[in-house]
């Protein structure tokens, strides 16, 4: 190996427990590396001695390493709009080949080809794992993933006015997203609302609040506001629980206005009676 004589007939000259004489025939002479590591690889050189013509062989050993990543980013939270680096360091030889790809129904093939990705500007849609793949072919490609989580205020995205007959159980519901999840308050025109309240009940989830009254009377009925609020922001929506009744008033069961307290803009909402006349009645006004 090189200028080391590793054989020389039936001796061995060189220390290491891993090279052995396997045959040595007036046809064949051979050795074998077991356990082989990346320092074996290099040229070895096979000389024949004869009384006419010395021959020597030559042949040069690939040591291949499957892959293996020696380095990734931590998981990562970071607020939308922010730009995020992640690092994907591996070994293996031929060297491997890196790629990135994100975890996400939306997303479609690699996103990287390189063991660095950049993204500027992230958005919430970008949030969920990274994943990092090793590939050499020399065995299966490794792989290891990144969790990045957007941080973002809450966003009302459903508060419905509801109209409820006297006495009977009613419920407003308000229901947002965020990251970290928003805490919710109820207040009915600028007074709060609590838990435990007599014939009320607030339930707050990770993504919705539920409003519940047990027994509608007439106060009951009136302008609700649910707020949602975490570290970055806040937002409001408002809604009507209004009397539902089999008279002559019918009301339009829309959305309910809704005020993100982030930039200061309304959404359009509100509740709309509409009455409706007998045909008769109004061919008598004409």
């Amino acid at each position: 190996n090189r200028s080391s004589i590793l054989y020389a007939g039936n001796d061995k000259w060189c220390l290491d427990p891993r090279v052995v004489l396997l045959a040595n025939t007036k046809t064949q002479y051979s050795i074998q590396i077991q356990d082989v590591d990346v320092y074996d690889e290099g040229p070895y050189t096979c000389s024949v001695q004869t009384d006419n013509h010395p021959k020597t062989s030559r042949v040069h050993l690939i040591v291949q390493v499957s892959p293996k990543i020696t380095e990734i980013s931590s998981d990562i939270s970071i607020n939308e709009g922010g730009n995020v680096s992640l690092t994907c360091i591996a070994t293996g030889r031929p060297d491997p080949t890196i790629t990135w790809r994100h975890i996400s129904p939306k997303a479609v093939g690699f996103i990287s080809e390189d063991e660095y990705l950049e993204i500027t500007g992230i958005t919430r849609e970008q949030s969920g794992e990274y994943e990092c793949s090793a590939s050499n072919d020399v065995a299966a490609p490794v792989v290891q993933r990144v969790k990045v989580t957007v941080n973002y205020p809450p966003y009302i995205s459903d508060a419905k006015s509801t109209g409820v007959p006297v006495g009977q159980k009613g419920i407003l519901l308000c229901e947002a997203s965020a990251v970290p999840s928003a805490d919710f308050q109820w207040y009915k025109d600028d007074k709060r609302l609590a838990e435990g309240q007599k014939g009320l009940k607030v339930e707050n989830k990770a993504f919705f609040s539920r409003l519940t009254f047990f027994n509608v009377s007439e106060q009951d009925y009136g302008n609700y506001t649910c707020v949602a609020s975490n570290q970055l922001g806040n937002t409001n929506a408002s809604m009507i629980l209004y009397e539902e009744t089999t008279t002559a008033l019918t009301p339009w069961k829309g959305p309910g206005a809704v005020h993100d307290g982030n930039n200061g803009a309304w959404r359009r909402g509100g509740c709309v009676w509409l009455l409706a006349l007998p045909l008769t009645q109004l061919a008598r006004q004409f």
